[in-house]
């Protein structure tokens, strides 16, 4: 059965969450991958940052649905979600598009529960921590599609 560790990565390319939006582009361009795990300065993953969270920031301002009854509004829908979004479009380091509290997997996780958390909580970049919470691997769709092409 394989885990997690016959799939990973272990070139990992990490961001910090100062990193420039426009820098972190750059880096996932560059070197073709679809996100990166965000780490602090003890090199713990405090987040994941993809290239959906910067497309995300090119999307159109989506301004909730209110309803006014005499001189009071009332939102259809909660405001906090559009003041995240806000914060979001308007980000300029990694740390203000970034997806805290990433899902990650440990090194002996094996290989069908590791796709079931890719599918099930749609992440793409999956961090693999070893026994002290490091990180030393990350997951990408395209680990698992590697692996299905060699028939493992």
């Amino acid at each position: 059965m394989l885990i997690a560790k016959d799939l990973m990565t272990t070139n990992v390319i990490a961001v910090t969450p100062d990193t420039a939006v426009r820098e972190l582009a750059r880096i996932l361009s560059e070197n073709r991958i679809s996100g990166a795990p965000v780490v602090d300065g003890m090199g713990k993953v405090i987040g994941v940052v993809t290239e959906s969270d910067l497309i995300f920031q090119n999307k159109k301002v989506h301004i909730p649905t209110a309803l006014a009854i005499l001189d009071a509004f009332f939102f259809l829908e909660d405001p906090d979600v559009m003041e995240r979004e806000m914060k979001k479009i308007a980000g300029t380091t990694v740390a203000d598009i970034q997806t805290s509290k990433p899902v990650t997997v440990q090194q002996n996780t094996p290989m069908e529960e590791v796709a079931t958390l890719m599918a099930e909580k749609k992440v793409h970049t999956l961090p693999v921590l070893d026994e002290n919470e490091q990180l030393v691997g990350v997951i990408g769709k395209s680990d698992i599609i590697r692996m299905i092409a060699e028939g493992k």
